[in-house]
């Protein structure tokens, strides 16, 4: 893979994030989307609070939900 095609950003850490949890990201990114209305660090607490989720994998699913052009 080439440097341009590498993917970037917080949807780099989705491979590991579906190792690790055993879930795919979409169910993630659902997650959030039920989360509306909440801050983007209180639906990160949310996460690592229920679901045991580190910091970095929560900021990365919540930031990328949340950035412009998704639902």
């Amino acid at each position: 893979m080439s440097e341009e095609e590498k993917v970037k950003g917080p949807a780099s850490y989705f491979p590991s994030i579906e190792k690790k949890y055993g879930k795919p990201i979409q169910h993630w990114l659902d997650l959030v989307q039920q989360s509306k209305g909440l801050k983007h660090m209180e639906i990160v607490n949310k996460l690592k609070a229920e679901h045991e989720m580190g910091h970095g994998h929560a900021n990365a699913i919540v930031a990328y939900a949340l950035s412009d052009g998704k639902k």
